[in-house]
């Protein structure tokens, strides 16, 4: 496949399945789902940020390019990543990808 994209959501855990769930209803064809712990604004915050919980769900998703804005937005609802602390996601570029339908 030629120039797809790849849609990076890094979630609080237990909100990956939402994700994933308005990604496929959006036109993706599937997603890739890990676990990872932040850091960062959690100590800067000092005792209010014990509050956040360094566990973090990965969800990549590759796209076609016809599909990424409709994806990309339910992503974005989804996760309600609109509303401070609630998560981050962010889009690559691919040159190529191989073994994607």
């Amino acid at each position: 496949m030629s120039n797809p994209n790849l849609i990076t959501c890094i979630v609080q855990r237990g909100d990956a399945d939402n994700v994933v769930d308005a990604a496929i209803a959006a036109g993706a064809e599937g997603a890739t789902i890990y676990f990872g712990r932040g850091t960062g604004i959690r100590q800067q915050l000092g005792l209010a940020g014990r509050f956040i919980r360094p566990e973090k769900e990965i969800v990549l998703i590759v796209t076609r390019i016809e599909e990424t804005d409709a994806v990309f937005n339910a992503v974005v609802k989804a996760a309600r990543l609109e509303e401070k602390g609630r998560g981050f996601a962010f889009l690559h570029k691919l040159d190529r990808a191989v073994g994607f339908l």
